[in-house]
């Protein structure tokens, strides 16, 4: 994390509730808190709303994880998220992404010979989502070939929910 915070991170051993910080353990790797874990123990309410909701997209969603890293990818590089980026690249990778297609992610017009036509679809929805919020009918109409209608809002909920961490990590220069 870098020393730049514009808030005081948690540290271990102040106050939090037990249940609150076992949950936000066992999303991460050995355990481990990292940057904006400490920062989101500030807020209770926040904390526990922020886990449950990542949590849910990282473990439950029916979107192959891979797809999801992408997207996350994706947000991380428009929105100019370092911390966001080097927390999922190796998910990325680890998912089954390559290094070649996550170096083509921080291409403003990634090379579409690189992606098969899934990912395109949903790197179009991401910059859109992203850039402009709204979304054209066509992408969505494209994604729900793909994907089915349920998958297809996961895609949509993944996009929207990685803006909003990316915005927070950006924000509180996490």
């Amino acid at each position: 994390m870098s020393n730049d915070v514009r808030v005081t991170p948690w540290n271990d051993g102040d106050d939090v509730p037990a249940d609150l910080l076992a949950g936000m353990r066992a999303r991460r790797p050995n355990g481990e808190l990292i940057g904006i874990d400490r920062v989101l123990l500030r807020s209770f309410p926040l904390a526990t709303g922020w886990n449950e909701l990542l949590r849910r997209v990282r473990a439950d969603f029916q979107l192959e994880l891979e797809l999801r890293e992408l997207i996350m990818l994706r947000v991380a590089i428009l929105n100019k998220a370092d911390f966001e980026w080097g927390v999922h690249y190796p998910a990325y990778l680890d998912a089954g992404g390559s290094v070649r297609k996550a170096q083509e992610i921080k291409a403003e017009h990634p090379d579409n010979t690189v992606f098969d036509a899934r990912e395109l679809a949903l790197i179009r929805l991401t910059d859109q989502s992203t850039r402009n919020v709204s979304v054209d009918a066509d992408v969505i109409d494209e994604l729900k070939g793909y994907f089915g209608e349920a998958q297809t809002v996961e895609a949509v909920a993944t996009v929207a929910a990685y803006n909003m961490v990316s915005r927070f990590l950006v924000a509180l220069a996490i």
